[in-house]
């Protein structure tokens, strides 16, 4: 590291007095060689700097594995000049996250920024369409991958309110991550429209609670870690979630039917590693260049983890005698109905609750990217794969001099 411009002024006349030659080898000594001298007095090795990297999920856990990648890849490209110290369910929890990169408190973390919905009002618009996969075709594995990709490039490069909210809390996006299809987990067999009629429904965010009452249940709101007792007990009939959830929560010991394709989308609020602006400022564009290379990785991670775990779930329920039903035509038509009309919704319901007047025009705008990365996402076979679609087709092509600040 260099030393201040004073302190450098100093050394060299330091250096000057010090070594005083005969006055014949001091008018051969020119002043490139004193700068020359003054520069070796002043040259140390580079440091490495090592970045705090919060996440509130367990060591096992997707964001666990996920975030020893962030960290590896970190170390990789930097060539060790940049370094991620993971903190796991001690630093920061999930609720915690945000205000703690605000502060400071971590220098980057994951994020699941649905839980703060006053805050990031614009990305909040997007992760809510989530559904929209279903609309264009895509399911499974490919509506997930599809979708980090699409929300990460809408953030990045056409939605510069987003990146605003996200400066107004101190934080630079580091793009998204996403999570599985959501089933019906039921403890009652869930075919069709009329099997769901009057059907007790545990929903975790309001456009799932707009679905449910649109197919004739009656949502519930509850915490997830309550789901188990509330199948258990008979308190509600099912719960709109991923499959992962079945090993995460236990619910494969309370579940004993599964409803698959049915247009529910999925769970597309996770930022696997927002930064601390103070910290990207401090930053070199090399090193902005290498964070956002470890953000890709990091977030691709934990996208195809998820689509991993998705299946590995469903394969485990099966061998555990859980049934798993395919939902009916009038069942998917129904929900297939609510999610055109549900665009309108959400566009209004943004605009009155959070003042974005141009959010029919922010859903139009993203509706072209997510089926563009439903197109790139098909051939992908493996998370090194994702990872590098992620890069080249976004990450790379933001300006680290302007983006976020």
């Amino acid at each position: 590291m260099l030393f201040p411009r004073a302190p450098v002024t100093g050394l060299i006349a330091a250096a000057q007095r010090t070594i005083t030659p005969p006055r014949r080898l001091a008018r051969v000594l020119s002043a490139t060689a004193v700068a020359a001298l003054a520069g070796v007095l002043l040259t140390g090795p580079v440091q490495a700097r090592e970045l705090r990297y919060a996440n509130g999920g367990s060591p096992n856990s997707v964001g666990g594995k996920a975030a020893k990648i962030y960290a590896q890849t970190l170390k990789d490209v930097s060539g060790g000049d940049l370094t991620a110290k993971v903190y796991l369910m001690s630093l920061l929890n999930f609720m915690e996250t945000p205000g703690g990169i605000k502060n400071g408190i971590t220098d980057s973390g994951f994020v699941i920024y649905p839980y703060f919905p006053s805050e990031f009002p614009n990305t909040n618009l997007i992760a809510e369409l989530s559904m929209l996969t279903d609309l264009l075709g895509a399911s499974g594995k490919e509506a997930t991958l599809a979708y980090a990709g699409a929300l990460s490039e809408y953030v990045f490069q056409d939605c510069p309110d987003c990146v605003a909210e996200w400066k107004k809390q101190n934080q630079v996006y580091g793009g998204g991550a996403a999570a599985p299809p959501y089933y019906l987990l039921c403890n009652t067999p869930v075919t069709t429209l009329a099997d769901l009629q009057g059907k007790r429904v545990r929903v975790g965010g309001a456009q799932w609670s707009r679905a449910a009452s649109a197919l004739g249940a009656t949502p519930v709101s509850m915490s997830v870690n309550d789901i188990y007792e509330g199948l258990n007990q008979g308190a509600v009939d099912c719960t709109m979630q991923a499959a992962p959830e079945l090993t995460n929560y236990n619910l494969i010991e309370v579940v004993t039917d599964i409803t698959a394709g049915t247009p529910l989308g999925v769970y597309a609020g996770l930022a696997a590693n927002n930064i601390n602006l103070d910290v990207w400022r401090s930053l070199s564009k090399k090193q902005r260049s290498e964070m956002l290379r470890a953000s890709a990785a990091n977030n691709a991670a934990t996208t195809w983890f998820y689509a991993e775990e998705n299946q590995t779930n469903l394969d485990l329920a099966r061998k555990k005698g859980i049934k798993i039903h395919q939902a009916g035509p009038k069942l998917v038509s129904t929900a297939q109905a609510f999610i055109k009309d549900d665009m309108k919704t959400i566009a209004e319901s943004y605009s009155k609750k959070y003042g974005i007047k141009d959010a029919a025009a922010k859903i139009k705008t993203f509706r072209p990217i997510l089926e563009k990365w439903i197109k790139l996402v098909k051939d992908v076979d493996s998370r090194e794969a994702l990872t590098k679609l992620y890069w080249d087709q976004t990450y790379s092509k933001i300006d680290v001099g302007k983006y976020g600040l």
